[in-house]
């Protein structure tokens, strides 16, 4: 069948865009569909994310509900995506930097799970830490473009205190080398560390430590990755979303939703979760880090 090919992660963001920007233009779904000659069905077959999308149709629909070049071209980048495979989302000049994929994806999360071998992942970075990785990250951005970046990054923590939708609910496993791992100097890392213990205080926030003395675990070969679970619709009486894996690199982003693909991030999670500490002896650990820290 024609919904079974190619990721629903582009399905899924297209069509939420394409909702935006044609009730933001005030067109209904039957304007559009005598405007355009399509069925009513097909408007809302795209805006669904059920199968792969011609880049003619996005054309077509940007064009009638006046959407941005800009936008348009990242949209129709977004189309062609629909029939491929998997998905991988690079980043560079061609995608806006305001046109973030994983930032709309971990925001419509209800249960985000994530496994950081090498950093302090943004949820928890202080500003500080924040602008020692980006320093190391971009050396060639001026002050004032990575000072943007560390914003960006600063205001999506705000989704885990949020009223309204209910803030999403977060496990957090850190490998012991990350507390161990200098970024910024001692001072900054003691901050960073002292943070952590704070945001382990909310009650949606979970932050376990996977000791370095557990030996080699599943995590090892997979890296870091985070696994996004999203509420149920319609007041419960309708599926929730298929699960995405997202995983990052220096130049892109991996977006895995395939049944065999998310199986096998299952059970990776599932042996971190037996090897990882408790939450009260990791914020022990997290404690006793910060007082070597200190005698260093």
């Amino acid at each position: 069948m024609a919904e079974d090919i190619g990721s629903t992660v582009p399905r899924r963001q297209l069509g939420r865009l394409l909702r935006q920007y044609r009730t933001e233009a005030g067109v209904t779904l039957d304007a559009a569909a005598d405007a355009l000659e399509y069925s009513r069905q097909k408007i809302w077959r795209i805006e669904s994310g059920m199968g792969p999308v011609r880049v003619l149709d996005v054309k077509a629909m940007c064009e009638l509900y006046g959407v941005s070049a800009e936008m348009t071209e990242a949209m129709k980048g977004l189309a062609a995506e629909t029939k491929s495979k998997g998905w991988w989302h690079a980043y560079g000049d061609a995608v806006p930097s305001w046109f973030e994929l994983y930032v709309g994806l971990e925001s419509a999360a209800a249960y985000l799970r994530r496994y950081d071998e090498s950093l302090i992942p943004g949820l928890f970075q202080t500003r500080q830490y924040a602008q020692a990785v980006y320093r190391l990250d971009r050396p060639q951005a001026d002050e004032e473009d990575r000072e943007r970046a560390v914003e960006v990054r600063l205001q999506r923590q705000a989704l885990l205190t949020r009223r309204l939708p209910a803030p999403p609910k977060v496990t957090q496993v850190l490998s012991e080398a990350v507390l161990r791992r200098a970024v910024g100097g001692p001072g900054i890392m003691h901050a960073q560390l002292d943070h952590l213990i704070t945001m382990s205080d909310l009650p949606n926030v979970t932050i376990r430590v996977l000791p370095l003395s557990a030996g080699p675990q599943p995590g090892a070969v997979a890296g870091s990755f985070v696994i996004l679970d999203f509420p149920a619709t319609k007041g419960g009486r309708a599926a929730p979303e298929p699960s995405v894996v997202y995983s990052e690199s220096l130049t892109g982003a991996l977006y895995l939703d395939k049944a065999d693909e998310l199986a096998a991030y299952e059970r990776v999670w599932k042996g971190l979760d037996a090897l990882a500490l408790g939450e009260a002896e990791s914020r022990d650990m997290i404690k006793r880090v910060i007082g070597e820290m200190r005698h260093d």
